[in-house]
Order: C-alpha cells, then structure tokens, then sequence
C-alpha cells in the first residue's frame, strides 16, 4: 500500500503579505519541478496573506491551507474564520487541533471533532493534530492521550470522511524547542495511531490514512523520519519560514518516495 507522501509547512504568526508572497515565489520556483502524484505540498500562511498567496501558487503544484478555522458558516463569532471562507480564498486544507491552540486559546477535543466536521462540509482536507505534553511522556501516558484525543476528535466522523482526514503527530515537547522524537520513538506513535484507526474504521482504511509528524523537523532528520514505514509526511514549523530549508525538506522527502 503506497500513501501519497505529504509535507505541509505551518507558518504559524510570521510574515507580512509582502513577506509572504517572497516565500511562497521562491517555493514556487524551487519545487516547480516536482510531480504532484508523488507529493502533497501545502503552505500554511497567517489567515491575512492567504488571497495573496493563493494568487501565487494558484498554477503550482503547491496547495494552500490555513491554520485554524471555526465550526459555523457565519454568525456573530468575532474574530473567527469559517470553512467557507477558507474555501472561498483557495485553501484547500486546514489545521485543527494544533498544540498550540489546545495550549493558548483552549482548543478541546471537542472543539477540533466539530472544525473537522466543518472542513469536511466544505471539501476542506483536516490536518487533526495530535500529540503528548513531556509530562504525560514521563509519565509513560502516550498512548493513552492519543487513545484519547482520537476517539473524541473522531467522534461521529464514518470510513468515508476517515479517508479525508489527515492525522498530524506531533509532541508537544518537540515543538519549537529543537528536540526531535527520535525516528523510532516517532514511528512508535504513528504505528499505535494507525491501530487505533484500524481498531475504529478496519484495516482497509488505516492503511489509507496519512499520518505526518511533527515537530522540530528539519532538513537534517526528514530522510529518516519519512524512511519509517507508518510516516507518511511532515507538518513543519520554523524550517517552513525559510524557503531553503523547506524545500530541502520537500525534496529529500520526494526523493524518498519516488
């Protein structure tokens, strides 16, 4: 079973519209050569540069997706960004559940199973993030919060919609902090994840299902991140701001897979 390799750069609260559009050009240039039946390649720009940057990439092999949205289509919900509008900008993915959301803003587990209810709605690929605190890895507690996070994540979503879905692993005490989960301690958290899947929605579905990892990833670990059987991509942070670095990373992981 070959899953389609995925690499999404997650820009989180950096660059200006001008800032932007210089980093989304260069990608454009330096990834133009790679073939979108081998990889998914996504940037993530902060919500006020995704018109522009959907400009720019609109006839690349690069897709736009957006960092967070909110269940409802409109309403009185300051602030808020809803699927549609995402859809309507050009994204075609979009984050949920991101640590730091959970952390700063009290993202639930609740909360991320009605965005990606949403985002299924509107045709939007949901990268669900998951993932332990360093505590509760001390406290051998992995498995049990991501038992946890995607039974109630996933709640009322069918095989079909499972499909659609990409699953994000990314320990909370590797990112930004330049710690990475070794390859092995990785692949553990992702083979458990794809059983827990399997368990839910069958082994024809599991197997089909993206799992990306996350966290510190760099040019210098991705090869060996991706090389592991049940890694199927990466959500990247800090390396996603400098367009060397990013497209470093896209490339070993292209050259890993095809």
């Amino acid at each position: 079973m070959i899953r389609k390799t995925i690499i999404a750069g997650n820009w989180k609260m950096y660059k200006t519209i001008s800032e932007a559009i210089e980093l989304a050009t260069k990608l454009k240039r330096g990834l133009y050569e790679l073939e979108e039946s081998v990889i998914d390649i996504v940037i993530c720009p902060p919500f006020t540069a995704l018109s522009e940057v959907a400009e720019v990439i609109a006839d690349s092999n690069i897709r736009l997706g957006a960092q967070d949205a909110f269940w409802e289509n409109e309403g009185a919900y300051t602030g808020e960004v809803s699927c549609r509008m995402l859809k309507d900008v050009g994204c075609s993915f979009v984050i949920v559940g991101h640590s730091e959301r959970r952390q700063f803003f009290g993202e639930t587990d609740e909360t991320v199973n009605k965005k990606i209810k949403a985002a299924l709605k509107e045709g939007l690929v949901p990268i669900m993030c998951i993932g332990e605190t360093l505590e509760e890895r001390e406290r051998n507690e992995t498995f049990k919060v991501l038992a946890h996070q995607l039974k109630e994540g996933l709640k009322g979503i069918d095989g079909n919609q499972m499909l659609k879905i990409t699953i994000a692993y990314e320990p909370v005490w590797a990112i930004g902090t330049g710690r990475t989960a070794t390859p092995q301690q990785a692949q553990e958290a992702h083979h458990f994840i794809r059983n827990e899947v399997k368990g839910v929605y069958g082994g024809e579905v599991a197997d089909l299902v993206r799992i990306q990892y996350g966290g510190s990833v760099k040019p210098d670990n991705i090869a060996e991140l991706i090389k592991q059987p049940d890694i199927d991509g990466a959500l990247v942070g800090g390396a996603s701001l400098k367009a060397e670095a990013f497209s470093e990373i896209v490339k070993q992981s292209y050259r890993v897979n095809s």
